[in-house]
């Protein structure tokens, strides 16, 4: 007997517990979209990665600061590589199968953060770096006088 009592409280503890284990899925996007625009604006403090559709309407968009990295890491290829392979993931979750991107700044992150959006099977059609350029600049020194 107590042995089929013991049985019986491992059973309901087995069926408690097998309910906890429901993993956690994304959300299931309201639109579906084919091709879209992937702006990266990488500077030397930190990589922003924006993805809007044809007509320019931003869909998501994240950083290396708001992935959690700190101070000068901000600024690091691993950094950008973690925010493209993020922007990644969201835009094949949402049906992307092809982009084009725009590249703004200097950074160290402009490269990694296009290949680990690449990773995901998205085709890229064009690479358009819209870097401003200073067509004059700031005023030179005056001469030294000695």
């Amino acid at each position: 007997m107590v042995k089929d009592e013991i049985k019986k409280e491992e059973e309901k503890a087995e069926e408690i517990k097998s309910p906890a284990k429901e993993t956690p899925q994304m959300k299931i996007p309201k639109k579906k979209i084919t091709s879209g625009i992937l702006s990266i604006e990488a500077t030397f403090n930190n990589t922003k990665a924006l993805f809007s559709d044809k007509k320019g309407n931003t869909l998501f968009w994240s950083s290396a600061g708001s992935m959690g990295f700190k101070g000068a890491k901000k600024g690091t290829p691993f950094a950008a590589s973690k925010v493209g392979d993020l922007i990644g993931s969201k835009a094949v979750v949402m049906g992307v199968k092809e982009a084009d991107v725009v590249v703004l700044g200097v950074g160290s992150g402009r490269e990694p953060a296009i290949r680990a959006f690449m990773a995901h099977g998205i085709d890229i059609t064009s690479i358009k770096d819209a870097t401003p350029i200073p067509h004059n600049g700031p005023k030179p020194k005056k001469p030294r006088r000695v």
